[in-house]
């Protein structure tokens, strides 16, 4: 594990907090420090042109709160969230961060979020593309893509339909649709997510996933047509 290097930056309105963390990243042996930024904002403008592993976030910020920025990324980093409040915590866990910090930082606990950091790095190398970690029940549930068959939005949850068993996950539709591979998932409805690979068949208001039929939205058609097909140019 030593020889792997993890790109940080650092987002916190705090100067002195900003410094801190810096020099925690820098005196790691499988971090390397890039940026920091004061605000999300300036992070938002300059992070796509750097290669960013793992992102050490501050909550309670002006303009764009800690929340709203990881709302805001297309292709999410792994992120460590910071803060001088434990009230955020059950909200962070909802966003599946790697780890929660409380400030002042103590360098145990940073050495033991980064560990978690190089772990879920590890995982994600081994095989990018036939598997997700999902938090359902207080556990890290890991489904494998191929066994999805589709997802169905509940509210303020959803409920991911595999092989084998219903997993009932706390998330947007959004937010778990930017898990999933565009190429081999496809949201049909406002409230489904197809496994382009199960698809039997479909008309212009229902498709058939594995025998169960699923609302089709009438501008979706086409969308579901051309994934189709390239699905299987692939």
């Amino acid at each position: 594990m030593n020889s792997v290097k993890l790109t940080c930056v650092v987002i916190d309105d705090s100067k002195t907090q900003r410094t801190a963390v810096a020099k925690l990243i820098k005196n790691h042996i499988n971090l390397r420090f890039i940026a920091d930024y004061k605000n999300a904002v300036d992070a938002q403008k300059h992070m796509g042109e750097n290669n960013v592993d793992l992102v050490f976030l501050d909550i309670e910020m002006p303009l764009i709160n800690g929340f709203q920025f990881i709302d805001s990324l297309k292709n999410r980093p792994q992120i460590i969230l910071i803060s001088a409040k434990e009230q955020y915590a059950m909200q962070a866990f909802d966003y599946d961060v790697t780890d929660y910090l409380l400030k002042p930082i103590g360098q145990n606990r940073f050495n033991t979020a980064i560990k978690k950091a190089l772990q879920n790095n590890i995982e994600v190398e081994e095989n990018e593309d036939d598997y997700i970690f999902v938090n359902s029940k207080l556990k890290k549930v890991k489904l494998l893509l191929g066994d999805i068959k589709w997802v169905e939005g509940l509210g303020d949850y959803i409920k991911v339909i595999t092989e084998e068993k219903n997993v009932l996950i706390l998330s947007t539709m959004k937010s778990f649709a930017e898990k999933l591979p565009e190429d081999r998932f496809l949201r049909v409805h406002k409230s489904y997510i197809i496994n382009l690979d199960k698809v039997e068949k479909f008309n212009g208001s229902q498709v058939e996933v594995c025998g169960h039929s699923i609302p089709l939205s009438r501008h979706k058609k086409l969308a579901l047509e051309d994934a189709l097909l390239n699905s299987q140019a692939h």
